[in-house]
């Protein structure tokens, strides 16, 4: 019993100083966008509820899918609705997306998503604040040398970063727009 204690103790500690240090890290992240404008995904001063979607540009078929299901949900709101929102796109192959094409193709699905990189630190250490699962795969008889194995989310934050909610990759915008229209303040 007294080993059990410990072990939960030991677990709970874990636990507890992984959250003060991502608290700590998360408020730091940099990330940049188009023109290599730096995007501050954790701004209080903005209100606006984050949607953001964790992929890569080279991704030959869940990103381009969930990015034009994000585009669709869009598409199917009002924009007093949308001026609600801020989605951004956030790269997890900082290695060959830069912020410059990371935002271009963000910007392909829908004006309003931004794209965005930084470095590899600060991408995991985001991608471990929501949970996000990514490894980079080899392909030795590839062009592309590499891929990137992702889970597929949509995280809604708080402007403090604090979730709010995720949508699992979907095949249709309905379940994004039930979630905008849910977490929308008209």
């Amino acid at each position: 019993m007294k080993k059990l204690l410990i072990i939960t103790l030991i677990i709970l500690s874990g636990f507890v100083l992984k959250q003060l240090y991502l608290s700590k890290t998360a408020n730091n992240t940099s990330l940049y966008g188009a023109q290599n404008q730096p995007i501050n995904l954790f701004d209080e001063t903005d209100p606006r509820i984050r949607i953001v979607y964790f992929g890569f540009t080279r991704c030959p078929d869940v990103c381009p899918t969930s990015l034009a299901m994000l585009a669709g949900a869009f598409n199917q709101i009002n924009k007093t609705t949308l001026s609600q929102f801020k989605p951004v796109f956030i790269t997890l192959d900082p290695e060959r997306d830069d912020a410059e094409h990371a935002a271009e193709y963000a910007h392909y699905f829908h004006q309003s998503i931004e794209g965005s990189s930084g470095s590899l630190q600060t991408i995991t250490q985001l991608a471990e604040r929501y949970g996000v699962v990514f490894h980079k795969t080899e392909l030795p008889n590839s062009e592309l040398k590499y891929t990137i194995d992702h889970s597929s989310y949509f995280y809604f934050l708080e402007p403090n970063g604090t979730l709010i909610t995720k949508v699992p990759h979907t095949i249709t915008p309905d379940p994004i727009v039930k979630a905008i229209n849910e977490l929308s303040h008209l």
